[in-house]
């Protein structure tokens, strides 16, 4: 930042929006957020530096700084802190960068603040993760042990051998970046022989933290009520299929309930298990449909007959309810989700209010396939 990249920030800002407004695409809509944002930090950086020129004749701000130099460790915990508060380590070092350039921070200061900026970022990913499942939290541990205990194995080292750090740079915003880019060309040499111990030690970390698997929590085995041994038994196959298409219905008012959710809010994750339980439903439907035809293979009244064709036919409308839910509206889910898009609030009361009139209209015909009522079925029509 010793060059002026003021006319930097207006490039930036005027291409990364006409880039996010002027296409569809993904990849570049996002390529025009990162141009817009780094226009946003420059130019943050710049008024930081406005703002704190005053501080020049400041009498206070010398003795911050004396203060810092004299105490290294609060230095580096309160550099690890404000990474953290920015959830960014080159936010923190262009801040440092920045203030250098202003001359309020030696340089001695400035690799201390540097390494506290390392062990800040470290923490950032373990904390995010802190609820996630252990696999995914063993690399953000490795992270923090390489890092962060990197970054404070050489501050102890730094305050124990004060070298020279005239060899990083000219100036001391120079010596900040070069100080930063060493340390972690440091952690990368050093990291390629540790690996395989630090990976082995961020598991057995991470298993520390896990919670035991409850028995309550296993997985049930879904058992299905087609059951083949009842065939010969038309009233009772029937009775199993019936069963068997209430859990369908069960699938697909789950379905229902989730599509307005995720309308409202959504991500990858929910989009995915919508559409496993659609798959769900397409296995359920296949073997519902083969065992009612096992079914007619032997004789039947004339309401078993009807009973079948019934059960088939809710089957049939169910497997479409579900195709529907994902193959339509989940497609505007996505499309939502990529584009950023937001309801208005009157828009979102209408959808919301005819989503709960077609929940409430599909419970009802749930209902009437079980109990067959009449005058349930009237409310339908």
């Amino acid at each position: 930042l010793t060059f002026d990249l003021s006319l930097l920030v207006p490039v930036c800002l005027v291409a990364g929006t006409v880039m996010f407004m002027a296409t569809e695409r993904r990849d570049w809509r996002q390529f025009g957020r990162i141009l817009v944002g780094i226009g946003l930090l420059l130019l943050s950086l710049e008024m930081i530096g406005q703002a704190s020129e005053p501080l020049r004749q400041s009498t206070l701000m010398p003795m911050i700084v004396n203060y810092f130099s004299g105490d290294f460790v609060t230095a580096y915990l309160l550099a690890a802190l404000v990474t953290w508060l920015f959830h960014s380590s080159i936010a923190a070092v262009l801040l440092l960068v920045t203030l250098a350039g202003r001359g309020f921070i030696p340089p001695e200061l400035g690799i201390v603040l540097v390494l506290g900026v390392n062990l800040g970022s470290s923490i950032i990913a373990p904390l995010l993760t802190r609820n996630a499942e252990p696999g995914v939290r063993v690399v953000p541990i490795g992270n923090l042990l390489m890092r962060g205990m990197g970054s404070l194995l050489m501050l102890i080292l730094f305050m124990t051998l004060k070298p020279p750090v005239g060899f990083l740079g000219a100036s001391v915003p120079d010596q900040i970046v070069n100080a930063h880019i060493l340390f972690n060309v440091i952690v990368l040499l050093a990291g390629l022989p540790l690996a395989s111990l630090v990976y082995r030690a961020s598991e057995k970390i991470v298993a520390l933290g896990a919670k035991p698997e409850q028995a309550s929590a296993l997985d049930i085995v879904e058992l299905s009520a087609l059951n083949e041994s009842a065939l010969d038994t038309p009233s009772q196959a029937l009775a199993n299929a019936t069963r068997e298409v209430v859990r369908v219905c069960e699938t697909v008012e789950i379905m229902l309930k989730r599509i307005i959710e995720l309308y409202e809010s959504a991500d990858g994750d929910k989009i995915k298990a919508l559409a496993a339980l659609d798959d769900r439903v397409d296995k359920k439907h296949a073997a519902i449909k083969l065992y009612l035809a096992k079914v007619t293979k032997n004789p039947l009244s004339e309401d078993e007959a009807l009973r079948c064709q019934e059960l088939i036919g809710a089957c049939v409308k169910l497997e479409q309810v579900g195709d529907i839910i994902v193959r339509n509206m989940l497609v505007h889910v996505r499309k939502k989700l990529e584009r950023g898009l937001e309801f208005t609030p009157e828009g979102w009361r209408e959808l919301s209010a005819f989503h709960a009139s077609v929940l409430a209209n599909a419970r009802l015909a749930f209902n009437v396939l079980v109990s067959r009522d009449p005058e349930a079925a009237r409310q339908l029509v």
